[in-house]
């Protein structure tokens, strides 16, 4: 498990993202009590965090012979969201794509929604080039404008399908727009962390499902924040040492151990029909 701890209510998002979504979406308050004591969260803990996601809109209350909660229709599009981004191309965008561009102003009386939109615009990962106006790689288009649909933010907001004309040094510029440091920094703290349980799983061999889970979830739950940070740029705008790729290697050697027997277990708890997942 990563050092800083991870919050409860991120953990419970990626045990419905990963597991409960596909499979109807909801699961007994008793059965995730159990799941979350396996990462170390107690009870009252994980009855906190799922009022906080059911404040948010990300869950709601169901009986099923228990009490239980399932996942809100509203939130299923930001879970798609979150598999494209998560499991999607872990390649680096080509300058020939060319560039999303959102340009926004937003009247001082309702200064609030440019503080959502400037959140909202980096979370997805676009940078910010000049006051008001914001740029991110081509194949994001998309996502950007579900995203400002979803969250009721297209009134304020021009989006462009752009190209870059001349005169700037682009890598150079580019640096600037975005922060690689950062960047770089979450990427280098996440293979600190799980290179080595890569390591140590490839000795190992096969792998109990509640083992599997255990390193599953919290590494799930770190990676999920680095796509988001790194907008996937062309390799000719990248520094030298960007360390991404070792990042996204650990990733998915991780992801392909212990993805199924994880689900797997999560299935014995919940007294689901075991069930292989398909590939991600």
């Amino acid at each position: 498990m990563a050092d800083s701890p991870l919050r409860p209510s991120s953990l419970i998002n990626t045990i419905y993202g990963a597991f409960l979504r596909h499979r109807g979406g909801w699961i007994s308050v008793a059965d995730l009590i159990t799941l979350m004591s396996e990462l170390d969260v107690d009870g009252p803990a994980v009855r906190s965090a799922i009022s906080r996601l059911k404040k948010k809109g990300v869950l709601e209350p169901e009986r099923r012979g228990a009490t239980g909660y399932r996942l809100s229709p509203s939130a299923q599009p930001v879970f798609d969201e979150g598999d494209r981004r998560i499991f999607g191309s872990l390649e680096p965008a080509k300058l020939s794509d060319g560039w999303a561009m959102a340009v926004f102003s937003v009247p001082e009386s309702e200064r609030s929604y440019r503080y959502q939109l400037r959140t909202r615009l980096t979370w997805l990962g676009f940078g910010n080039i000049a006051p008001g106006v914001w740029l991110a790689p081509g194949r994001l288009l998309g996502d950007a404008r579900d995203m400002l649909v979803r969250l009721g933010l297209s009134d304020y907001v021009h989006l462009f399908a752009a190209d870059y004309a001349a005169f700037s040094d682009l890598p150079g510029t580019v640096s600037s727009w975005w922060d690689f440091p950062a960047i770089q920094a979450q990427y280098a703290t996440f293979t600190d962390v799980y290179g080595p349980v890569a390591a140590g799983l490839a000795r190992q061999g096969d792998i109990d499902g509640a083992e599997a889970f255990r390193h599953y979830v919290p590494m799930l739950t770190q990676w999920r924040r680095l796509p988001y940070l790194d907008p996937g740029l062309p390799s000719e705008l990248l520094p030298a040492d960007w360390n991404a790729v070792a990042a996204r290697q650990t990733f998915q050697r991780l992801h392909d151990v212990l993805a199924t027997p994880s689900l797997l277990h999560v299935q014995q708890v919940t007294g689901q029909p075991a069930e292989v997942p398909q590939e991600s």
